[in-house]
């Protein structure tokens, strides 16, 4: 069991939508203080996956961070519009370089933007860009 583990649990149990927590709160969880950089650092509180290990484990329950006060101590987590977990997979690509791209860029991108399903990222504009050089 990881230590971020009982937060990911409370998140995923939770019906509502929201859940605003304390600092605190969060250290009685896991039952154990959060790391120096949580309260100095806004960024420690980022939605991104890569960022830390309690990222991903609220990602993977299906919330994200919110309302940071860090003065305050205290954050909202909301579920995700998704509504489902938003930690994609890791793409296994098999074949050649291009294989398992737009599953990359997706896995990359997950919950930065909004990417409808068939639309080929790789596909040329049609557009065609000319540049001078001097």
């Amino acid at each position: 069991m990881g230590k971020y583990d009982p937060l990911g649990a409370y998140l995923a149990r939770l019906t509502e939508a929201e859940a605003p927590m304390t600092f605190r709160e969060i250290e009685a969880l896991i039952d154990a203080p959060l790391p120096p950089a949580a309260r100095r650092h806004r960024a420690w509180w980022s939605n991104n996956p890569d960022n830390s290990v309690i990222t991903r484990t609220w990602r993977a329950a299906g919330f994200r961070a919110f309302q940071v006060d860090m003065a305050g101590e205290t954050l909202t987590f909301r579920r995700d519009e998704a509504g489902v977990p938003s930690v994609p997979a890791p793409a296994q690509p098999a074949g050649g370089p291009q294989a398992g791209l737009i599953e990359r860029i997706r896995a990359r991108l997950g919950g930065t933007v909004r990417i409808p399903y068939g639309v080929d990222l790789t596909e040329p504009t049609g557009e065609v860009w000319d540049a001078e050089i001097q």
